[in-house]
């Protein structure tokens, strides 16, 4: 699955905004709390532990980050319950940076697997376009320089 939003900031604001894992709570509207586990808390072997809800699902998503590459990639392994890659993707853009999500999940049985996926979808797609725009509201009202 894949959503993507234009920013009208430059790649590094967009980065500086999303490279604060920690922050990630702020803008995501299905992230409720996230616990490092790992002494680093950004780059590739990061790991935490992400307290997710989705209506009315709850669990802890345990990630990895896999790539990067400031101002371009993020990259994350999903390794629990629901497994799976992640990626975020900036673009530059006229008028700004286009961001691309992309997530590739495998839903354990009791979750429905491949059925809950593609029930899962559409709710997910819709949930995650809220997240980025939130995220564009949050990094287009920053202070000039920050």
């Amino acid at each position: 699955m894949k959503v993507g939003i234009l920013i009208r900031a430059s790649k590094a604001e967009v980065w500086d905004a999303i490279s604060d894992i920690a922050d990630h709570v702020s803008w995501m509207a299905d992230a409720e709390a996230i616990t490092f586990t790992s002494e680093r808390t950004s780059g590739v072997g990061t790991t935490f532990d992400c307290d997710t809800r989705v209506g009315p699902f709850r669990l802890t998503d345990r990630m990895e980050i896999t790539e990067w590459d400031p101002g371009r990639t993020m990259g994350v392994r999903h390794v629990g319950m629901v497994s799976g890659t992640g990626q975020f993707r900036l673009k530059r853009r006229p008028g700004g940076t286009l961001f691309l999500w992309e997530e590739r999940l495998v839903f354990p049985r009791w979750m429905g697997g491949a059925v809950g996926r593609a029930v899962a979808t559409p709710l997910l797609h819709r949930l995650w376009l809220g997240n980025l725009r939130r995220l564009k509201a949050r990094v287009e009202r920053r202070p000039v320089g920050h």
